[in-house]
Order: C-alpha cells, then structure tokens, then sequence
C-alpha cells in the first residue's frame, strides 16, 4: 500500500470558501432518539419504496417498513422500535412529495430478532453478499443515492478492475466524510475490501482531497499491510474533485465517455460512508437506520457531526445543536454547492443527508440575472467541457433538440458555471430543466 499525489487533474473547476473548520475538528457525537420519527419512503435514486405497514403497527429497530418498489429502488428500515403513528404523503427536502412513515420511539431501540452477519465474509459467495447490501436497503450516501447492490451487479460485459473510495467530500462546509475516516477508518477499509471482493476489483484507490491530513493518515493505518494494489490517491483540494467522473480521470486517467457510466471505463466509485454501511451490513447483519449528518454554518451554535437516526425532523437536528446564536437567510440541505434550499425545519433526514447548513444574511446576496456577456468564465469553470452560456441560451428559447445535440445531458449539476459568471446567470437551473425536458421527450419517444 502507498499514498501518492494523484497523477491528472481535470480540466475546469473551481476554488470556493471552504469553512471546513466549523465543524472538521468536531468528534461525531450520537444525537437522542427524538419523540417523532418520519421516514420519507424516498431515500434514494429511483421508485420510491413501498409502505408494507400501517398506523397502529408496532415495529422493531431493523425492520423492513418499506419494500423496493423496482429495480432502482431500496428497501427501508425502521430506524428504532415503536408504534407507528401516521401513514401519509409529505414534501420531501428535494422538492417533492413521497410517502411516508412517522414513527413514535417506545424508548426500547429494540432490533427486530434474527439479523445475522457473515463471519467469513473473504469465503462467501458474491450473491450472497450482494443480498446482505440488498436486504440492509443501502444507497450511495454521498450522493444522489443509487442503490448500491444494483451498483455491485454490473453486467457481465462490463467487467469491473478499479474501485475507487470517495472520501473527497469538496462541498463546503461539509465534514461527515472527513470524520468517519477519522473515527472509522478500520471498518470503512472492511466494507472497501467486500466491495472489491463482490466486484472482483484488481485496484483499489481512496481518494481523499489534500486538506484532509487526518483523515489521509487514518486510512493509512487501517491499510497497513494491504497488497501493493491498493493506493491512497491525495487530490488537489479543487472542486467537484467528489464528482465520480472527475475522480476517476484524476486517480486512473480514465474518462467516461458522453453519456457513459464508470463502469463504461472499468471502474465503479464508492462513498466512504457508503462502505461503512456495507461492513455493518455483512458483518453485523444490520440494516441501514442510522448516518451522520453535519450541521453547520456561522448562525449555528454549536456546529457538529451528528450520527442520528434516518426520519429526525430538521428542527431536532438544529435543537441538539444548541439552535441558532444569529439570524439566518438561507437553509441548506446539503451544501452550498448542490444542496437544495429549504422553506423551513420541516423535512426529516434521509440516508443521502450529508449536511444542513444555515448561512447569516452576511453570506447570501440578492441579485438580478442579467444577459450573457460571452466572458466564457462558465466554460472554463466546467469539469464536463460544455458550454454552459450557450445552452442557458438554448434552454431559455426552449429549444431542447439543439440543447441535447450540445450533451445537456452531461451536465453533473455541480454550480461551477453559475458560481464563475459575473452575470448571475441562473445556469444550473437552466440545466436541470433542460435536462428534464430532454429525459421527458425520450421517455414518450420510447412509448411509441
């Protein structure tokens, strides 16, 4: 095992205000079962789950609650043991509504019996553990939330060599990442190892941004000893250096093709937290009910890495934070980058809440959207290599077809053009419509 500078770096990008040091040095802390749990049935990338209880039902911590709904879709859990309350529809933290689950705790936090890990996990069949990540409902957790076992069965003409740990985490703001790999390094290099077991991976690269030395001599220790196949990738602290298209030309030289999949290039990534879940998974026989969030921003009082149980309702978040010590402006699920604005303290946390972040009124602006002025500062900020100002251009006139012949589609909805134009420029909101038309006008050509 060795730990090396990444050898490329990817075009484009951006350097925004870190304020990593809000929340980097704060161990994570175990926040209280609070008195109302609502699990939204819309915790990853895909059909929502479907609801297999009903009000009055007990539950136990562990239990299935929710089944998979298709292919690309993930099973959810009851995150502690209780009563459930209400069965219902509710907005979501990204804008939309999903069914859900609210939960009340009978202060037992009592798992549901029969839950069994694989001791000689190096010796078990792949499918075999393909179904423990299955059956514990894990989604990608620094991400959109792509269920993970659909992600560890790649099709047998896309044979896998190079996994790739995300412990990157270029969002500002945001350090859930950062301490598990500090406080966990051993079993997130478990969990990496059963993935490349299950993938069949001759590589393996962690990456980690080099402002992270913590977390960087962590995971060397848990590596210690591992084959010489095995790397730690140290990347330039740039963003969206997290992007899985941009991580993997940085740690292997690879691009993904337009319109690609990493397995398109022989690799898969995974998110360190993501990996986590899987070790308890396989080892402990534990479903995913529980993940840490970073709750953060300068009104916060006390800013913390929170390891809560999936449901806790944003407002319990802030109140085991100490609330707020100055006015706010803005809240973020996420981070500022590709987080998502929030009315209010109504929404519950997911298996893909990496951070909430609040900013003073010091740190927002209001401003007005003016015209493009061809300064092509979008184009030079873009990882993808498209040319932001002219489909925004496109995407305003409604013109789809010429927006789609330009890749629309490839557009990782990162914010760097937005956060490079002087012209204030609604791009990336451009971009996601854009890409909503165009996926809409091929879903009615396939029906057809």
């Amino acid at each position: 095992m060795k730990a090396t500078k990444a050898k490329f770096k990817f075009d484009g990008g951006i350097h925004p205000a870190y304020h990593k040091e809000l929340a980097r040095d704060r161990a994570i802390e175990t926040m209280p079962i609070p008195a109302l749990l609502r699990v939204s049935m819309s915790q990853h990338l895909g059909a929502p789950a479907k609801p297999l209880v009903k009000k009055g039902d007990t539950v136990k911590r562990g239990q299935c609650i929710g089944e998979a709904a298709g292919f690309i879709s993930a099973a959810v859990h009851a995150p502690t043991s209780g009563t459930i309350k209400e069965v219902g529809t509710a907005p979501t933290a990204m804008g939309t509504s999903a069914a859900f689950i609210a939960i009340e705790p009978d202060g037992e936090d009592a798992w549901i019996e029969g839950l069994e890990g694989i001791a000689d996990w190096q010796n078990a069949d792949t499918k075999a553990l393909i179904a423990k990540v299955a059956a514990a409902g894990i989604a990608g957790m620094g991400g959109a939330g792509f269920p993970t076992n659909v992600k560890l069965s790649p099709p047998p003409d896309k044979p896998i060599d190079t996994l790739i740990l995300n412990g990157a985490e270029c969002e500002p703001y945001l350090t859930a990442d950062h301490r598990l790999m500090v406080e966990h390094a051993e079993q997130i290099w478990t969990g990496c190892q059963i993935v490349r077991k299950v993938l069949g991976a001759k590589h393996v690269h962690i990456a980690i941004e080099d402002n992270k030395p913590e977390a960087i001599a962590a995971m060397e220790q848990a590596m210690e000893g591992a084959d010489d196949d095995a790397s730690i990738s140290i990347l330039k602290t740039e963003y969206p250096q997290g992007a899985e298209k941009q991580q993997i030309y940085a740690t292997t030289g690879r691009e993904v093709p337009s319109g690609g999949l990493p397995m398109d290039v022989g690799c898969v990534v995974e998110n360190v937290g993501t990996t986590l879940a899987v070790w308890d998974a396989v080892v402990n026989g534990k479903p995913l009910t529980e993940r840490v969030t970073t709750v953060t921003g300068m009104p916060v009082s006390e800013p913390k890495n929170v390891l809560g149980r999936i449901g806790i309702p944003y407002s319990d978040l802030l109140d085991f934070c100490g609330g707020l010590k100055a006015d706010v402006a803005k809240i973020i699920s996420g981070g500022p980058m590709m987080g998502l604005a929030q009315p209010g303290l109504d929404a519950t946390t997911t298996k893909t809440t990496s951070g909430l972040l609040f900013l003073a009124p010091q740190e927002t602006q209001t401003f007005r959207s003016m015209p493009c002025i061809a300064c092509g500062r979008c184009v030079g900020a873009c990882p993808m290599y498209l040319v932001p100002a002219e489909l925004s251009q496109m995407l305003e006139a409604e013109d789809y077809e010429a927006a789609e012949e330009l890749n629309v589609l490839d557009c990782i909805e990162c914010g760097c053009c937005a956060f490079a134009c002087p012209a204030h420029r609604p791009l990336v909101q451009h971009m996601k419509q854009g890409k909503s038309k165009v996926m809409l006008k091929r879903r009615q050509a396939q029906k057809k």
